[in-house]
């Protein structure tokens, strides 16, 4: 029975790719998306997996909605009746790259740490307990440098802001996981996709490849952690 990966803004970009990369490896994935036409958009860009691949279907899901969370958990039980691996990509960002103390008002934080950080905690709380139980389970919460502690900078205060809550989010659900579920935070590098722009240093795949590097962590491998390219780096 193939594995079930739940990829949440996964209509272009990261999440896309991460979609195409982990149906290659043989997983049945679940695109979603906050709209059906991005739905439909992000399944026609990933075309039918080539046979013996693991497929893909598509669902609404806006993850700063706790409605729209438990209506896509209710339509997921009824259909796959599970999720193996969680990728909590949706992100975006908010203020603008240039954003500072005096320019962002707190309004505009916490719509970033709706979205970006409590929307991982809703996933999250949802499927935790199954793996738990199952004695399987694999969560990545797709990260960035930016919200390292250790290289915090100004500017993008929203952002930075809720990427290190979300790496907070990650510590906590790997103090619950239970008996080989794995949670961690990966940072994809700077990719060029619509957010981070066409001067970003590194291209979809390989942002891609450190996700799906996480998603598919052999029992033996790390929790609670925050990587780049499968290699450890500093909160």
């Amino acid at each position: 029975m193939a594995l079930v990966a739940v990829v949440t803004g996964a209509s272009r970009g990261l999440g896309l790719e991460t979609c195409r990369q982990l149906a290659a490896r043989g997983v049945h994935v679940v695109l979603t998306a906050r709209t059906q036409e991005a739905v439909q958009t992000g399944l026609a860009a990933l075309g039918a997996p080539a046979a013996g691949r693991g497929g893909a279907e598509g669902h609404v899901l806006d993850v700063a909605d706790d409605a729209s969370v438990a209506a896509f958990f209710d339509w997921l039980e009824r259909g796959r009746g599970r999720a193996d691996i969680l990728v909590n990509n949706a992100g975006r960002t908010y203020g603008g790259w240039a954003a500072g103390l005096a320019g962002t008002d707190a309004a505009t934080i916490a719509a970033a740490l709706d979205n970006n950080a409590l929307g991982a905690w809703r996933m999250i709380r949802c499927v935790l307990p199954a793996m738990n139980a199952a004695g399987y389970g694999r969560i990545v919460n797709v990260s960035s440098g930016m919200g390292q502690l250790s290289d915090m900078n100004g500017g993008a205060i929203a952002y930075r802001i809720s990427k290190t809550a979300l790496n907070a989010v990650t510590r906590v659900a790997h103090a619950e996981a239970g008996r080989n579920v794995k949670v961690n935070s990966v940072c994809p590098g700077w990719v060029r996709t619509a957010m981070s722009g066409p001067s970003a240093t590194r291209s979809v795949e390989e942002g891609a490849a450190g996700i799906v590097w996480a998603a598919m962590l052999p029992d033996d491998g790390p929790s609670g952690g925050f990587f780049r390219d499968g290699r450890p780096i500093p909160w």
